[in-house]
């Protein structure tokens, strides 16, 4: 059984109260907990060593990742961060040193982006480092971006550039705080959510949740508007991965970028307001959400089913 494949088992068995507004399937839960004009978010991540890095990844980096990624969601939602806990599971034997290092780059991280770190837990692991983070954030009384809003002809969009993140992208990357909250203040986005295993991954779960019964939406992506970064094109030309460089861009997963939906009338309004409030960070209209079931890829070749597949856990 895959991860997804888990999820899907579990979801349906998960309890739920009149506190939650969107609960598992989103980047993050939405809870309703009583303030006049902002509901809650609230997310969780975990690093886990020889899956997420290397005992001989630098610690910095491996605390910088561990905050990060629960920030990228919150991003996804349109979402300012608060606060966070910590639950660190640690070998026998392990070094102090190298802990507080891991504590000195999360923390550096949570103090650009305002966060509180109020506590945690500890315990042992009987085999490498385990970092867990769970984090609370506030948006706007029914402003959250969700996965579930796009719609057949809407242009699709995805920030920066995807691929080669294992080059160590994925230990250094600047969650899109800013510019999520920026898209949830346009008004014009349909959905959102942010890229972490991949495009070809992540863009069935977006377009699956804005599925309706009945209604199956698919998408047609143009090949040569996917941003491949230039580490994917160096690696696959210097031999360094069996992996084409859009291949890469496709499934390499840990891009940690915001791919999202728009109505075609507004894709250059958005376009131009993101290019003057963002002009350092590329953002690119990579194909259209379509009302027909399936992923397609255009090339010079004409239209073909995506084949590719994101990275999933227990694949």
């Amino acid at each position: 059984m895959t991860e997804f494949e888990l999820i899907a088992k579990l979801k349906p068995l998960l309890p739920t109260n009149d506190f939650v507004v969107t609960g598992a399937g989103d980047d993050c839960a939405v809870l309703e907990l009583g303030a006049a004009d902002r509901q809650t978010l609230f997310k969780t991540d975990a690093i886990v060593e020889g899956v997420h890095f290397t005992a001989e990844t630098e610690p910095e980096r491996i605390g910088h990742k561990a905050l990060a990624r629960c920030l990228s969601d919150i991003a996804a939602m349109g979402g300012t961060p608060v606060a966070a806990v910590v639950t660190l599971a640690l070998p026998k034997g392990y070094d102090p040193e190298r802990v507080l290092a891991i504590y000195r780059g999360l923390n550096a991280l949570a103090a650009r982006n305002q966060v509180a770190v109020v506590g945690g837990e500890t315990t042992t692991s009987p085999g490498g480092l385990l970092l867990n983070v769970a984090l609370l954030g506030t948006v706007p009384r029914g402003g959250a971006l969700l996965r579930s809003g796009a719609q057949a002809g809407d242009a699709i969009f995805v920030s920066g550039e995807l691929g080669g993140s294992i080059a160590g992208r994925h230990l250094d990357f600047e969650p899109r705080l800013a510019e999520g909250r920026w898209l949830a203040a346009s008004g014009l986005v349909h959905a959102l959510m942010d890229v972490s295993d991949g495009l070809a991954g992540d863009l069935p779960h977006l377009l699956a949740a804005s599925s309706q019964p009945g209604t199956v939406l698919g998408a047609d992506l143009l090949k040569a508007a996917i941003p491949i970064s230039r580490i994917a094109k160096l690696r696959a030309r210097e031999g360094d991965t069996a992996k084409p460089a859009i291949v890469a861009a496709l499934t390499d997963g840990e891009d940690f970028e915001l791919l999202f939906t728009v109505a075609s009338r507004d894709a250059v309004k958005l376009l131009d307001g993101w290019k003057a409030e963002f002009p350092g960070v590329p953002l690119s209209c990579i194909g259209r959400v379509t009302s027909q079931a399936g992923i397609f890829l255009r090339d010079e070749r004409g239209l073909r089913p995506l084949t590719t597949k994101g990275y999933e856990h227990f694949a």
